[in-house]
């Protein structure tokens, strides 16, 4: 399966999207497309060798555009500046041109209204109106009536068919009624001035909402802009610049203080302090050395730096941040499912209503001309001197654009769009948008330990020998045996041996038992590393005594494993994983917003009770096996708790993969981390706190998006209907809907986290 993200141009309403949706899935291969109203985009999962060009057929066919890349000339944050000022530039002429006519055609009606004088008598004020809206509705609006045409010829009427209803019918009302002046035609009322200004409101409401998603969508292009466009790199000896582009993996640069690290590496040479604010959200700058990750993009504050490049183009930490964010911003959530089936049906519907509304003003005239006649005592629009036909006219206009389905598209959306870019800033990566709604149903959160409770570095802390073996040749056993692992407790005993300059003995026939502990051969016997059960399989006696020595150590919450040699049980090494500095409080913190707090460990039951009791802990599952983590989680899961599950990502991914919310723990430059629905890009608990404000936070804004987009449309579109709503007001209104959802989503940018 294959995953591409398009930029789409010409989408303006949730039936665009329902529009570029089907066209896209009606390709052969596409297995799913998750169009997005806001961000103008597509991510687009196929199979098969589809190429950009059957995209863009597919995608033209229903009236848009596909936007290419073209990174060869331009950066990708130069084509989204771009864009979005062509865009901006564009919607402010279309808003400037609609004005212009409809403030003529207002000072020409002013001294009618003041002094019921005609300028230029009948005819000549009623063409003059046609003329003038006309040009507001042909020449600004033209894009409008463009997009409203072929969506209509694809069988998907979007809003824009609404607008060029309701202002072409009110335009046609002014050929009515000067064809009666001139003798032709039957007595009626002109609503042409009306057509005009219905489209320069809702072209004002387009510049307006476009103004808006940009400034909305500045999270990305900020993330976009961050990477450094040149790097000094040392070849044959010597110190050229080139663009960042041509950087090659192992490349050696050189990065001054005040510049930025041209893209992830490990430090070679040097000591400086680097501000890696822009991943990890925290604002204390970290003293870096040699053999040291730095990130791209990051800040060298003082010292010179020597870095050999690691991760060049897509895999560096900023590409990796920004296709995460742009994903997040084009998922959906379950809750957007509700809106999307009423805004594919929304159009068909309104155009059934208006219709509906004419005729039944036509066949029920007194009762809604009675309406009318009780409402214009406190409303100043209503006329009841207009003929009922008039008023139906009136009725069906207002009904036409008063419906509008634009604030159901962006209320998903842009609230996603703006609490992904916050996320980012703060190093809480999102990569999946439903987990925004599935955490505000957690009950109970589970933490991995090792490096995620505690600091996930263990040190030996205690040798205690049985015998007449001495520490140094304890511990020379046991890492001679141990430097064969990768373990996190087996690199412990070897770093020990290290920092007490033992030079450690060769070792054949090494072999690991999943849960139990390492054997090889060293010396004159098979060394054994391990369990109580472990020793005994190698022929070693673990007496009631040395249990009681291994539990005392347990007690102090360390991990002990006793060491054997050829059956002979020769000592007992403690090895400690220091508890984070702020777990404690953290846990306190989630314990405080109702969770229940589980923590998952491999150690024994002893061990794993001691951290929690030190941390706060409120359940203990211990001895679990690396594969049995996923199990443990569909056991809670069974009980009917809803479960986050926090870890780092590597090996506790398929219990990340199983849990209800998975919350992944990255490292530095590892943040492409696919198991996790969050990635916090700084391993701390803290982190996963202000994960789970953002969520709230952001659904928060969700909820309140679709309620005042739904609420709108319940309250005015009866009022359209019964003729108590003006068509200019219906069309300022429905502008407004759009505008607010908007504006209140870029409210969330200002949310606290900590």
């Amino acid at each position: 399966m294959k995953k591409a993200t398009l930029q789409i141009d010409g989408m303006h309403c949730a039936g665009c999207v329902n529009a570029v949706d089907k066209q896209l899935e009606s390709l052969k291969g596409v297995k799913s497309a998750q169009v997005n109203l806001a961000t103008e985009s597509a991510i687009v999962e196929y199979e098969g060798d589809i190429s950009m060009d059957d995209f863009a057929e597919v995608i033209s066919k229903g009236g848009y555009t596909l936007v290419r890349d073209d990174t060869k000339t331009t950066t990708k944050a130069e084509q989204a500046e771009e864009r979005e000022q062509r865009k901006y530039d564009t919607a402010r002429r279309n808003m400037l041109y609609s004005w212009i006519p409809t403030v003529l055609m207002v000072l020409w009606m002013l001294p009618m209204w003041i002094a019921d004088y005609l300028f230029m008598g009948h005819v000549g004020m009623e063409l003059g109106m046609i003329l003038l809206s006309g040009f507001a509705i042909f020449v600004p609006g033209w894009e409008t009536l463009r997009s409203a045409w072929r969506s209509t010829l694809n069988l998907s009427p979007n809003m824009d068919v609404l607008i060029a209803m309701g202002s072409l019918a009110s335009l046609t009302t002014g050929f009515v009624v000067l064809l009666h002046h001139l003798g032709y035609g039957p007595e009626f009322h002109s609503f042409a001035m009306i057509g005009g200004m219905i489209m320069a409101f809702h072209l004002t409401g387009r510049f307006i909402e476009t103004k808006a998603k940009g400034s909305a969508s500045q999270a990305i292009r900020k993330l976009l802009t961050l990477g450094a466009k040149e790097a000094s790199v040392i070849r044959n000896g010597e110190e050229v610049k080139i663009p960042v582009s041509k950087l090659k993996i192992g490349d050696i640069m050189l990065v001054r203080p005040g510049e930025k690290v041209p893209t992830d590496g490990e430090v070679t040479e040097g000591e400086s302090s680097v501000d890696e604010s822009i991943a990890t959200g925290e604002s204390m700058p970290v003293e870096k050395s040699a053999g040291d990750e730095v990130i791209g993009a990051t800040l060298n504050t003082n010292g010179v730096l020597k870095v050999k490049a690691t991760k060049i183009g897509k895999e560096t930490f900023l590409n990796q941040v920004i296709k995460m964010v742009e994903e997040a911003q084009g998922s959906k959530i379950p809750i957007q499912d509700f809106a999307d089936r009423v805004t594919n049906i929304f159009v068909p519907v309104v155009l059934a209503l208006a219709l509906t509304t004419l005729t039944a003003w036509l066949v029920f005239p007194e009762f809604f001309g009675g309406v009318v006649e009780w409402a214009s005592a406190f409303i100043p629009w209503v006329n009841p001197e207009l003929s009922s036909t008039a008023l139906a006219f009136y009725a069906m206009i207002a009904v036409l654009v008063i419906a509008c389905p634009c604030a159901l598209g962006l209320a998903t959306p842009t609230a996603l769009m703006v609490g992904s870019g916050l996320g980012a800033e703060n190093g809480i990566l999102i990569r999946k948008g439903e987990a925004i709604q599935r955490m505000k149903d957690v009950d109970t959160i589970v933490l991995d330990k090792t490096g995620t409770i505690t600091k996930g570095k263990p040190e030996v802390t205690d040798v205690i020998t049985f015998g007449d073996i001495s520490d140094v040749e304890l511990l020379n056993l046991a890492a001679s045996v141990e430097n064969n692992s990768e373990h996190p407790l087996a690199r412990a005993v070897v770093n020990a041996a290290s920092e007490k300059g033992i030079e450690l003995k060769n070792s054949t026939g090494f072999e690991s038992i999943t849960g139990k502990g390492v054997k090889a051969i060293v010396g004159n016997g098979a060394v054994g590393v391990g369990i109580a059960s472990f020793m005994k399989e190698l022929g070693a006696e673990v007496t009631e005594e040395r249990s009681k020595q291994k539990q005392k150590l347990e007690e102090q919450s360390k991990t002990a494993v006793y060491v054997s040699q050829a059956g002979n049980l020769l000592g007992i090494l403690g090895i400690a994983d220091e508890v984070k500095d702020d777990s404690s409080q953290a846990i306190s913190e989630f314990r405080k917003l109702g969770l229940k707090t589980v923590m998952l460990t491999g150690d024994n039951r002893k061990t794993g009770h001691a951290i929690a009791e030190r941390v706060g802990i409120d359940e203990v599952i211990a001895e679990v096996l690396p594969d049995q983590k996923s199990h443990e989680i569909k056991k809670l899961q069974d009980s009917g708790r809803v479960v986050a599950m926090v870890g780092d990502g590597i090996n506790d991914a398929p219990a990340l993969t199983l849990a209800d919310v998975g919350i992944a723990i990255g490292t530095g430059t590892d943040v492409a981390i696919e198991s996790g629905d969050i990635v916090l890009v700084k391993g701390d608990l803290p982190g996963v706190l202000r994960a789970i404000k953002l969520s709230k936070a952001t659904f928060t804004k969700i909820k309140q998006n679709l309620f005042w987009a739904f609420f709108y449309n319940i309250i005015m579109i009866p009022l359209a209907v019964v003729g108590l709503l003006h068509p200019l007001l219906a069309e300022a209104a429905m502008a407004f809907s759009s505008i607010n959802v908007v504006f209140n989503s870029k409210r969330l940018g200002k949310a606290r986290l900590d």
